[in-house]
């Protein structure tokens, strides 16, 4: 599903009059999840998820078939970790 077909369908199901007021909807959820992710909060929805930051350390390795090796700084991540509700819901759709 790409962006376009997102849009009308949280028009549908938020029953928006305009995909404009459908497209506000998901840019102020995902700006306020950044938000909150970069002020390493994390955001829990009961039964859909939740969205945290998480500190990855710094990672050696060889670059497969060379001598090569590199080094990957420590930076912080987003990781989304579904709910109960959402697996359900999901694992139906899939029997």
């Amino acid at each position: 599903m790409n962006k376009a077909q997102f849009v009308e369908l949280v028009q549908k199901h938020g029953q928006y009059k305009t995909k404009k007021e459908a497209e506000e909807v998901i840019a102020a959820f995902t700006e306020s999840v950044t938000e909150a992710l970069v002020a390493k909060e994390s955001v829990t929805l009961v039964g859909f998820g939740a969205f945290t930051a998480v500190d990855v350390a710094e990672k050696s390795g060889i670059v497969p078939g060379t001598d090569k090796t590199y080094t990957k700084a420590a930076h912080t991540s987003p990781k989304f970790k579904a709910g109960q509700t959402l697996k359900d819901e999901v694992a139906k759709a899939t029997v």
